[in-house]
């Protein structure tokens, strides 16, 4: 038999509950990750019965503690707890984990689970996401609370492995967390010197207080990962900090409990099996069947978590009508924030583009996102040390790290860490969050992108300097490959928009996608503003600008900077020539197989498209007959407007491939 220090017999219940049940359905799934669940149960117990704040019958209340488990893979941890505190989570769901269809994924999914505030697994992402998280709730905070009346007001907490602190972007992600001072951000650290190859040492050395100490957190550690008392008034001191986030290193035992597999890494990726999980709940005295909840943890559970979080939403229920009583203008717009509703007069200062203008489309994203913000309080965000470059600073409002309830961002050159803190902040909730960088770096934040695809949220990434167009930098900054692989991911609205009007329709479809993240793609170089593009008709994702498709036999396509020369070819070859600009192929598919005819009619065979990027993927749509002006080389260092015409970006090329096309 284990001796646990500092648990009543109840508690050593509920604890011994919830590594069972991880160890049953791991065995059940013969796969998982038993291990962190066994040696974490005690912290998370801990965190989650006296700590946190949140109500099991109310996933959604705004103004609950988040909690992400950064190390996904103990995902049977997170299960056995949402199933113990009430949330829809039948014990059916724990008997079917990893299976098809269930409740319970290998690794927990947002809007898959109730009660799961973040997509994890990807290590680190999850703390650079409770960063973010943890950054929404400090710029609502200042932005509403008013007097005693602090009507946004929690935690964000998680529990990290050793694997997430080896992970670059958490390095990132924690040291923008200890320059702002987030001191309602909480990381308990699942420190069991355990990684899956075996031993940590033979990969991980370094003093992780030090290195948090010079990131400007509070570091806690409790050497006893069972000494629930410890942990508790470590989470105690940890709250109390408010001027610092705060690191808890709880050393722990994987797989504890285990007499052949407690401490070593075969604990960690597999089924404990058959005979290993006998001794291991005799060491427990745990003489049960499988997925069994005694009835005294099922009291605990609900007296501790379910009665307590359902008074703690009511009484911030009645606060927020004080709140409303008092500041009902505030009220509202806090509301509508919380509902991610847009104004009513969202749209009235947009600006318009005539036939005189010329400019690059990251100058005219720039006028239309300070006049979006204008009208929508909730936007909020930066850039990666771009700004000046990017053009997505808004004008007249404080920056974050001076004034929290500014709305402007420094990020840093962390483009990693920037992109899981906007997924962050758009898991948060109550803004419409943004980052921006060069899109040649999207290599440096791609894996965020992925996971705001995945879990589908209303994350935004502006990325300029979009071509080879970038010149003189060289192919270091000249982004080839990017735009193609970006179409290929799911879920994802990819938008390279050709002039001002079309950059119109790319943020108002991006401040609109609830459930879908966008991607804006925008020019370095000056563009001229095009007759035939309207807001209208780029909202649909492709459309007709120049010519008759009814009367054409050629049909010219592009997006972005290279749609102007289609036009100017298309008055040199005539009226049997029609133009179409593509700016958001995933906004075209989404059309109606009538209004996709009307665009790109079957019968018109004489294709050609042309893009500065890799030609992959186009010939989806100019077919086996049809012709694509693409780069699928590198780029080169030289001005951008030789690099283009070398490169085939030019009126000439396009006149002269049409000939090619029969």
């Amino acid at each position: 038999m284990i001796v646990l220090t500092n648990m009543t017999t109840v508690e050593l219940l509920a604890v011994n509950t919830i590594r069972t049940l991880s160890i049953d359905a791991v065995q059940k799934a013969n796969s998982g990750h038993p291990g962190m669940p066994m040696g974490a149960a005690p912290m998370a117990f801990t965190l989650w019965a006296d700590h946190m704040n949140h109500n099991p019958k109310n996933p959604e209340w705004f103004n609950r503690d988040r909690f992400v488990l950064s190390a996904g893979h103990g995902s049977m941890l997170l299960y056995s707890l949402l199933h113990l505190s009430g949330y829809d989570l039948a014990m059916d769901d724990l008997k079917s984990f990893r299976q098809w269809n269930s409740k319970t994924p290998g690794h927990p999914e947002y809007r898959h689970t109730a009660g799961v505030d973040a997509t994890t697994g990807p290590l680190g992402q999850g703390i650079a996401m409770a960063v973010g998280m943890a950054m929404a709730e400090r710029h609502l905070e200042a932005k509403y609370n008013r007097d005693d009346l602090n009507v946004v007001d929690h935690f964000t907490y998680g529990i990290c492995g050793d694997g997430d602190l080896m992970e670059g972007v958490s390095a990132e992600a924690a040291s923008l967390a200890g320059h702002l001072g987030l001191g309602k951000l909480v990381v308990l650290y699942d420190s069991n010197d355990i990684s899956l190859d075996g031993d940590l040492d033979k990969s991980f050395s370094e003093n992780v207080q030090q290195r948090f100490e010079a990131y400007n957190w509070q570091v806690i550690r409790v050497e006893d990962g069972t000494d629930i008392d410890s942990i508790s008034k470590a989470l105690d001191a940890a709250k109390a900090e408010t001027t610092k986030p705060t690191l808890i290193e709880v050393k722990t035992v994987i797989g504890f409990g285990s007499p052949n597999k407690s401490g070593k890494s075969a604990s960690h990726g597999a089924p404990l099996g058959d005979a290993e999980i006998k001794l291991t709940k005799a060491s427990y005295v745990w003489d049960h069947e499988e997925f069994y909840v005694p009835e005294e943890v099922k009291d605990l559970f609900e007296e501790r978590i379910e009665k307590r979080g359902a008074d703690t939403e009511a009484a911030w229920t009645e606060k927020m009508e004080q709140y409303k009583a008092a500041h009902p203008e505030l009220h509202a717009e806090l509301v509508q924030a919380i509902n991610n509703e847009l104004p009513s007069n969202w749209e009235a200062d947009l600006p318009t583009y005539d036939l005189t203008s010329k400019k690059a489309t990251r100058q005219t994203s720039g006028e239309v996102l300070n006049a979006l913000a204008k009208n929508i309080p909730s936007i909020f965000g930066g850039s990666a040390d771009l700004a000046g470059s990017n053009n997505t600073m808004l004008k007249g409002e404080a920056d974050f790290d001076i004034d929290p309830s500014g709305r402007n961002i420094w990020f840093g050159v962390r483009e990693f860490a920037m992109a899981a803190a906007v997924n962050g902040m758009a898991l948060h909730g109550g803004v419409i969050p943004y980052g921006a960088t060069f899109f040649v770096f999207s290599d440096y934040l791609r894996p965020a992108v992925r996971l705001a695809a995945l879990m589908g949220i209303q994350s935004i990434f502006v990325l300029t300097h979009d071509s080879i167009a970038v010149g003189e930098d060289g192919p270091t900054h000249e982004p080839v490959e990017h735009l193609m692989s970006f179409r290929a991911m799911p879920n994802l609205t990819v938008y390279r928009p050709a002039d001002g009007k079309e950059t119109i329709a790319a943020w108002k479809t991006a401040v609109q996608s609830k459930n879908k993240p966008t991607l804006l793609v925008m020019t370095r170089q000056g563009l001229p503003e095009l007759e035939g593009t309207t807001v209208e008709g780029a909202e649909k994702g492709g459309y007709v600008i120049a010519g008759d498709v009814n009367t054409a036999d050629t049909i010219l396509m592009g997006t972005g900077s290279e749609v102007h020369l289609l036009v100017e070819a298309q008055k040199q070859l005539g009226e049997k020539v029609a133009v179409v600009s593509l700016p958001s192929w995933e906004l075209f598919e989404a059309q109606t197989a009538e209004y996709k005819e009307s665009v790109l009619p079957k019968r018109i065979t004489k294709r050609l498209a042309i893009e500065a990027g890799a030609s992959l993927g186009w010939y989806k749509y100019v077919g086996t007959e049809g012709q694509v002006i693409g780069i699928d080389r590198f780029g080169a260092s030289a001005p951008g407007d030789l690099l283009l015409k070398e490169y085939g970006m030019s009126v000439e090329n396009i006149l002269e491939t049409v000939k090619q096309l029969g």
